[in-house]
């Protein structure tokens, strides 16, 4: 386990800073706190702000909804690597089936909770996953949401096989 890991996982012995297991940063980064994870599940918290990317004037576009999923899975996978003593994986947005939001926007000072839970997970670093949004308690966005780790993404990005 490397020295930067050990010692994160000592000062937080129960769920890891979102820094830790999201590989988005700075404005690309949504969610705020990974509130749960096991293996099968994780539950995460955002509040939209006026200075994020993608805000306008009716808030957050309710279209980002699939980012806030996708950021969600990306925390359940990056615990899990947490948990093991890894640095988190790279993956990536495959696609999603059946995104349905039933709000045009996610206003500003909302309160969002995405859930998401496996549904498939291959050896080939193939998932699937039931994904849902609530905003201030009501759940007002769902999707099924395909995502794919590879072992080595740098690798993979330089089209280089297994």
């Amino acid at each position: 386990m490397s020295e930067t890991i050990a010692s994160r996982r000592a000062a937080f012995p129960g769920l890891p800073p979102i820094a830790d297991v999201v590989p988005h940063a700075g404005a690309m980064r949504l969610l705020d706190e990974l509130l749960g994870a096991d293996e099968e599940r994780a539950v995460a918290r955002a509040t939209v702000r006026a200075t994020q990317l993608f805000v306008d004037e009716a808030g957050m576009p309710g279209w980002v909804g699939i980012e806030y999923m996708a950021q969600t899975i990306a925390a359940w996978a990056g615990a899990r690597d947490w948990r093991a003593g890894r640095e988190p994986g790279i993956g990536f947005l495959l696609g999603s089936r059946r995104y349905e939001c039933d709000v045009p926007a996610f206003p500003v000072g909302s309160v969002l909770t995405v859930q998401v839970s496996a549904e498939l997970i291959g050896d080939n670093g193939l998932g699937m996953f039931a994904c849902a949004l609530s905003l201030d308690g009501r759940e007002v966005a769902r999707a099924n949401v395909s995502v794919f780790q590879p072992a080595d993404a740098r690798a993979f990005l330089q089209g280089q096989q297994p």
